[in-house]
């Protein structure tokens, strides 16, 4: 079972109560927006070129095709909510590696850029940050929004990681191997209130759990306690400034997926007791 079938499970035993809504599937021209028409239409009819699925580590069937459209609906769905009422989160998506050509490292499309496009063209937000702390770069969200102002980027991730290659964000911080709690919280300390001084009207959070020292592909190393605070942090600082913030899943991996499962319920659970203590007390 998949980390994400296994996370109302983790949630359910965390006695966190939670409201499940079903968003509706994101319409293919959403993805076309940002991705080649080609290769929508090869992913939705499950032809995708068996060279581009290696890339993205899986066959890409009707199902995962069926997912790729309600993941980004979920995505989009978490962000309209988000702006009417503070906080929401999707219980997928964060798939910030998939390229305008096609996808990459586990992420068929990019459901955060094609949130954040939709949101931008239909006048929903004026401009929408991207805050991704997922322990690799978020390379394909920077390249569709490069040299954009109405779509910032913010990729903080281990530098000795996927991808080689690292794209160009508005704004990159890279950290060394074993980084720890104190140091990891201490510089998103000093990042994140500047990004949010830029008045977005929307924060879209990609919160992976990978930056967990018991990660299997993350270098750095992140206590449950660490990801709790950051998750808390995140979301604390951005409803300080009256700014609507929607996370995303991201990124965890581990031969024990509940273990995963976990931590991104209480990522989850610290995201919205943070949002509930903002609109009880304002602080």
């Amino acid at each position: 079972m998949s980390k994400y079938a296994l996370l109302l499970d983790a949630l359910a035993e965390a006695d966190q109560p939670v409201a499940v809504t079903a968003a509706p599937p994101m319409p293919r021209e959403w993805l076309e927006a940002v991705h080649d028409p080609d290769y929508v239409d090869a992913v939705l009819s499950a032809q995708v070129a068996p060279d581009r699925e290696r890339r993205i580590g899986f066959p890409v069937t009707l199902e995962v095709a069926r997912r790729t459209l309600a993941v980004a609906g979920g995505t989009h769905g978490a962000a309209l909510h988000a702006l009417r009422h503070g906080y929401a989160a999707n219980g997928a998506g964060g798939s910030h590696h998939a390229l305008p050509d096609g996808g990459a490292g586990y992420c068929v499309t990019n459901d955060l850029a094609i949130a954040a496009n939709r949101l931008v063209a239909e006048g929903a937000a004026r401009r929408v940050l991207v805050v991704d702390l997922d322990v690799h770069q978020g390379d394909g969200t920077a390249v569709i929004f490069a040299g954009r102002d109405d779509v910032l980027t913010f990729s903080m991730h281990a530098a000795r990681n996927f991808p080689v290659r690292k794209a160009r964000s508005f704004r990159d911080v890279e950290l060394p191997d074993g980084t720890d709690d104190a140091a990891y919280l201490a510089l998103l300390a000093t990042e994140l209130p500047a990004l949010l001084d830029l008045r977005p009207d929307l924060v879209l959070f990609q919160a992976g759990v990978d930056p967990h020292t018991d990660d299997r592909l993350g270098r750095l190393a992140l206590s449950d306690a660490g990801l709790v605070a950051r998750d808390a942090y995140v979301v604390r600082e951005t409803r300080a400034r009256g700014i609507a913030i929607a996370s995303t899943l991201g990124g965890g991996y581990a031969v024990d997926r509940m273990a995963v499962a976990r931590r991104h319920a209480a990522g989850l659970v610290a995201q919205w007791q943070a949002a509930r203590d903002f609109q009880r007390t304002g602080v």
